[in-house]
């Protein structure tokens, strides 16, 4: 689900993308061979799941990055945890989910479904060298965000302390 909501940035969609990624899932169950690889056959099919809904609809609703961890886990976290999860990941969070859909595919696969390269490789279709691109324009671009959100926060302190 959290892979599915980072990739399409809307809730609704996401519960769709899964849905539909179980159903295709049941349907297709022979094709897989080898169960230890259930897990990385499930990620494909909701990868792909998700590319197919990007290209057909247009996403207007982002929610921010802590919401999404707090609608997702099964155990409630205390008021204390979601203040500090809030504070930490909020600027993160817009800035990942106004990147370019292929920078944010790789950097969700790699950062928060913990593959590597080579597994995202395989996932996404792609060449092992276009993944490092993407990880490097993609970490990149969100330094940019980053630190222009930041000097621009500053800018506005500054004046509103004189």
């Amino acid at each position: 689900m959290r892979t599915a909501y980072l990739l399409v940035k809307d809730k609704q969609a996401a519960e769709e993308a899964v849905m539909d990624t179980f159903i295709q899932a049941y349907r297709r169950i022979d094709q897989l061979h080898d169960p230890d690889r259930l897990e990385s056959w499930l990620l494909r099919i909701t990868v792909n799941r998700c590319r197919m809904k990007i290209r057909t609809w247009s996403w207007s609703r982002i929610l921010p990055l802590s919401q999404v961890e707090q609608m997702i886990t099964e155990e409630e976290p205390g008021p204390e945890e979601l203040l500090i999860d809030a504070w930490r990941n909020e600027n993160l969070s817009e800035a990942l989910l106004k990147l370019d859909y292929k920078y944010r595919e790789a950097l969700v696969l790699f950062y928060y479904n913990g593959l590597n390269v080579t597994e995202i490789a395989e996932q996404t279709g792609s060449n092992g060298n276009t993944v490092k691109a993407r990880l490097a324009r993609g970490r990149a671009r969100l330094r940019q965000m980053l630190e222009k959100q930041g000097d621009e926060d500053e800018a506005g302190s500054r004046t509103r302390t004189h």
